[in-house]
């Protein structure tokens, strides 16, 4: 933490990319104005309730570090303090009911499942329940999906090229549980092995960001056990927050037993369209007729992973798509894990100006590479009562029709 707090020398460039700071233009809920408040807490100087509601604002979503000419990696500051503050805070009833209910479903599909349906017959008596609760059931859809159960080995068709292990995710298996299968088919079509170790559970990424380390240690050592690093060339995600946060297992590990696994778990991570990208595929299918696309940048596949090449480049190969960017791509959307259930006022914000901005293009569809960012911006888009299409990347290199 005390490098991350050195580097920074409080230059500025920070602030037009930071969301937080265009959404409430305080200079405290800025990137540089955090890492002040952060070192007047490390030393001693200022006091939890002075630093902590800033701190609690910031989504994490690392758009500092793409725009810092000092390299100064932020993330490896936030997340250890959050981690700290946990351990001495407290918080008000519904807050507290709020994160827990958050930590012990979200992780966790066949629970989350269960509180989205009971969550469906809740929206009737929605008046009645706290600002908090509200906000997640509008997160919730109408109606989920059925549920899609993939065999923990797909052999790649025609010679095998490679073989990855798939982390399969949680809160995605219930709200776009497509989005695994066609993983699995784009790769198996391009002659990958893909193996999804039965034994795996949430990688830990929305734990991890909201301070609550013992949980996110409990489930990263989950897969640092489940998933066999000599069985695969590659661990692919396909979720830019999952893959982002096991990129950090050995930050989360540091100073513990398993950080050296942890460091050899993190280097074989790859986003499922870097890893298409790198290996090469076949010509994905052509759309039916000409479609103008927006693609949005998931804050922690392009900040946090510096991934932004890859998806355009495989989007742009598919006959008939054309991609659109959107203007201020560069900012959140708002969801950033669990933000938009403990900050839904500023994600609301933030929302309605990605929704905005999207429909501002002309696109007749959404692309991104996120399960949170999905979610988010059809919440927003149907907000302005302007419905679009919105899919992930490998569901249209999967021939998926827009509707």
């Amino acid at each position: 933490m005390a490098e991350a707090v050195a580097s920074c020398v409080h230059c500025g460039f920070c602030l037009p990319a930071c969301p937080t700071y265009l959404a409430l233009g305080e200079e405290m809920d800025s990137p540089r104005g955090r890492i002040v408040l952060m070192k007047g807490a490390l030393e001693g100087e200022l006091a939890q309730e002075e630093v902590l509601p800033h701190v609690d604002r910031c989504l994490g979503c690392l758009a500092c570090v793409t725009a810092c000419p000092s390299g100064v990696e932020y993330g490896d500051l936030l997340s250890p303090f959050r981690e700290m503050a946990e351990q001495q805070r407290s918080r008000p009833f519904m807050q507290e009911l709020t994160r827990t209910l958050t930590n012990q479903t979200l992780p966790y599909p066949g629970r989350f499942r269960a509180a989205a349906v009971i969550g469906r017959y809740t929206k009737v008596f929605r008046r009645l329940l706290p600002p908090a609760l509200r906000t997640m059931l509008d997160l919730l859809p109408d109606r989920l999906p059925p549920r899609v159960d993939l065999p923990s080995v797909s052999p790649a068709r025609g010679k095998r090229r490679a073989r990855v292990a798939l982390l399969s995710g949680c809160v995605q298996q219930v709200l776009t549980p497509g989005i695994n299968r066609a993983t699995v088919d784009v790769l198996t079509r391009n002659g990958v092995d893909v193996i999804i170790p039965p034994r795996q559970g949430c990688c830990g990424a929305l734990s991890m960001h909201t301070g609550a380390a013992a949980q996110a240690r409990a489930l990263a050592r989950r897969n640092l056990n489940a998933f066999d690093l000599a069985q695969c060339d590659a661990i692919v995600t396909n979720a830019a927050g999952c893959g982002s946060g096991m990129h950090e297992y050995p930050l989360l590990f540091a100073g513990e037993a398993e950080e050296q696994t942890a460091a050899k778990f993190a280097a074989k991570v790859q986003d499922i369209a870097v890893f298409l990208d790198k290996l090469g595929i076949e010509p994905p299918p052509a759309l039916a007729q000409p479609v103008t696309v927006a693609y949005h940048d998931a804050c922690h596949l392009a900040h946090a992973q510096g991934v932004t090449d890859a998806p355009r480049k495989l989007l742009s190969a598919i006959p008939n798509l054309t991609l659109t960017p959107v203007p201020e791509g560069e900012i959140c959307c708002g969801s950033a894990g669990s933000y938009n259930i403990e900050q839904p006022e500023i994600a609301a914000q933030l929302g309605r100006r990605k929704a905005e901005a999207i429909l501002g293009t002309g696109a007749q569809a959404v692309v991104t590479g996120n399960i949170g960012c999905m979610t988010q911006i059809d919440n927003h888009l149907r907000r302005l009562g302007t419905p679009l299409p919105i899919y992930h990347t490998v569901e249209l290199l999967n021939g998926l029709p827009i509707s």
